[in-house]
């Protein structure tokens, strides 16, 4: 009978390292993809500044990639508001 309960571990010592490793996980894909948003909009702004110095750089580049750059932020923006929302969602739920 004994054997039988040596082999239980602690409750709440298991899940903690996966929990763990799950939010590192998240935020790691969160900062990611923080960084090639402000990537893009390091583009747009290089080739902006190419276009205006008159250096060998079309328009529709420069275009196209400040357009890439907004639609990156766009989807970054509502990705955060729908983040935001689940937070406010689960702190309203009763305990």
């Amino acid at each position: 009978m004994l054997s039988r309960v040596a082999g239980v571990s602690p409750a709440g010592l298991g899940p903690v390292p996966e929990a763990a490793r799950r939010a590192e996980n998240f935020k790691g894909l969160l900062l990611e993809a923080i960084e090639r948003v402000e990537g893009l909009r390091r583009d747009a702004d290089e080739s902006v500044l190419r276009l205006l110095a008159g250096e060998n750089e079309e328009v529709h580049q420069s275009v196209l990639a400040v357009q890439r750059a907004e639609l990156a932020f766009q989807l970054f923006v509502e990705v955060r508001n729908k983040l935001v929302e689940a937070y406010q969602e689960i702190m309203r739920m009763p305990i």
